[in-house]
């Protein structure tokens, strides 16, 4: 749930503080008051695409910050967990988005820098945005497809993926074979150097690291001598030579904790000082037993140095051809290997590779058919849940028909035999889906933007809209003024539609119509001002005072009408009842 959000800088909008809550909230304003600002500043703060244009003329960035409440088992908030953001103490999350007047943008999430993308997929699992755009983009079949898809769920989900897994294996094992088949020379001289190679690395056998630690141990080797006089030097001087005169570093260090055994009882600071000479007689008794230990394993090998030196010219011979290092060698090997297998072109491989192909293009079938009865089942459901909501919306004989059928075969296009017909195959399947209208009884149904008028559409694409919202998983829809050319009678449908659907989720509407703000638990006008040089907008919430007077303004486009007050007021009384927070 949106919580709270603040905009600053962005269009006409100076610096602007609101908060929402649960159910319907609505925003009114005059027209070029801003109230777009609204939904431009919801699409920022969730990853949409930045436009310098937006930000207020005169300044240097637009800002937006908001405050969310994610589910504990949301998908959107273990993502945000994911990428390190912190909650606040009541559990909440902080999200914010600049934009820089020459295009730069910067997205925070719960404190922390993150990619724009991340505030995306979080819109995914939080947002779902409805406005004229997306009305346009319904009308086109492919989105209509998609469109039904979603609305149908889980059961279309689950066989869309199979299918989508069988159509992936199809097409791989159909490339791969016509890549042997057509290319086989080449792909047997390939073969063959890579034969060379790994059979070269098996003779050497190497190991992870060896090269490095041949290295250590030739410089080893070749320096033995050194390091074997420096151990037993340095042993020397810890713990003294036996036919020398005993100055050594033990023996002073027992020198001098006798120096303090007497004086020590006078004064706790020397007693301290004498525990630490006696920790440094241990450091110097230990060390001196490894450099005695050390000095006994060193000694000079002429024969193991060149063992040494031959098995790191013979790795290097190899590196130069294939790799720099060992480890990059032995990766080299595994990739080769696992080339050769896709390089077989023998006819047992050739055999194989094809019967793979047959089989995942009958399953990709198969799947295919499956799919396509699941997504005619939901779209008669479709079919019937639109006609259902265009009968309250002033088209009681309107019928909308979810058509679902075969997509036809284009040159170059996969192919599936899907219930006895041939079909254009993807990755989304095999059909196409269009919706279709018959405007009134006895009316052919048409394709949408044909068999409507400009009203008509509006009113279409407005019960599609709610029907596809009432089947989305996300919390927060905001609907921008989708309802343009729907008035009267009509009008007070939507908003008593859009309070339903306010009863299951937080619903944000940008909306001219006094019928649909009538429906409102929380109401926001954008205010604006204006001067010869700027135009200033701001955002206040109305309390119940208020509300009649700006529905007024909305029914008579004056102020101080006592006629449309009154309106107003019924308005109000006869929403009440149907309200998310009734």
């Amino acid at each position: 749930m949106l919580e709270e959000i603040r905009i600053q800088g962005l269009g006409v909008i100076v610096d602007a503080t609101v908060e929402f809550a649960p159910g319907l909230t609505v925003v009114t304003g005059e027209t070029g008051a801003g109230k777009t600002m609204v939904v431009t500043g919801l699409q920022l703060l969730f990853g949409g695409r930045g436009d310098s244009g937006r930000v207020r003329a005169g300044g240097d960035r637009a800002w937006v910050e908001g405050r969310l409440r994610l589910d504990e088992s949301s998908i959107a908030r273990l993502r945000a967990v994911e990428a390190g953001a912190e909650f606040d103490d009541d559990g909440s999350l902080l999200v914010s988005r600049s934009l820089s007047s020459d295009g730069r943008s910067r997205a925070h999430l719960g404190g922390r820098a993150v990619p724009l993308g991340l505030l995306a997929e979080l819109a995914a699992d939080v947002l779902a945005l409805h406005g004229q755009s997306d009305q346009v983009r319904l009308l086109r079949p492919a989105e209509q497809r998609a469109a039904l898809d979603r609305y149908a769920g889980a059961p279309v989900a689950e066989i869309a993926e199979r299918y989508a897994e069988a159509f992936r294996r199809w097409r791989a094992a159909a490339a791969a074979l016509g890549e042997r088949t057509a290319n086989a020379r080449e792909l047997a001289q390939e073969a063959e150097v890579l034969r060379q190679g790994l059979a070269q690395i098996e003779a050497l056998d190497p190991k992870p690291g060896e090269d490095l630690a041949l290295d250590v141990e030739a410089v080893r080797l070749s320096h033995a001598d050194l390091l074997q006089h420096s151990a037993r030097h340095a042993h020397e001087v810890l713990v003294g030579d036996p036919a020398g005169d005993g100055t050594d570093v033990s023996g002073l260090l027992g020198v001098a904790r006798r120096a303090l055994a007497g004086a020590a009882v006078h004064d706790e600071r020397l007693v301290e000082l004498d525990k630490r000479l006696a920790e440094i007689g241990y450091l110097v008794a230990d060390a001196a037993t490894e450099l005695a230990s050390y000095s006994e394993r060193i000694e000079s090998d002429p024969a193991r140095l060149e063992r040494v030196h031959e098995r790191r010219a013979a790795l290097q011979g190899v590196q130069r051809r294939y790799a720099d290092t060992v480890d990059e060698l032995l990766v080299w090997a595994d990739r080769a290997a696992r080339r050769l297998l896709e390089l077989d072109t023998s006819d047992e491989a050739l055999r194989a590779l094809s019967d793979e192909r047959d089989d995942a293009q009958a399953q990709a079938a198969a799947t295919a058919t499956q799919l396509s009865a699941a997504r005619r089942t939901a779209g008669q459901r479709f079919s019937a849940a639109v006609s259902r909501e265009l009968a309250g919306l002033a088209m009681p004989q309107a019928a909308v028909q979810a058509d679902v059928r075969p997509r036809p075969v284009t040159a170059g296009q996969p192919v599936l035999t899907v219930d006895g017909t041939d079909r254009g195959a993807g990755t989304d399947g095999t059909d196409d889906v269009e919706l279709l209208l018959a405007a009134h009884s006895g009316a052919p149904l048409q394709p949408l933007q044909r068999g409507a008028s400009g009203g008509e559409l509006s009113r279409v694409m407005l019960a599609v809209e709610v029907v596809f919202a009432a089947a989305d998983p996300v919390s927060l829809m905001v609907f921008d003024e989708v309802d343009a050319g729907v008035g009267g009678r009509a009008a007070v449908e939507v908003g008593r539609r859009l309070a339903q659907l306010a009863r299951d989720h937080q619903v944000v509407v940008v909306t001219h119509l006094p019928q649909v703000a009538a429906y409102a638990d929380v109401h926001l006008v954008v205010d604006k001002t204006a001067d010869a040089a700027v135009t200033n907008s701001a955002l206040r919430r109305l309390d119940e005072a208020d509300r009649p007077v700006e529905l007024a303004r909305m029914l008579a486009g004056v102020d101080g009408s006592e006629h449309a007050r009154r309106h107003a007021r019924e308005l109000i009384d006869l929403a009440r009842p149907h309200k998310a927070s009734s």
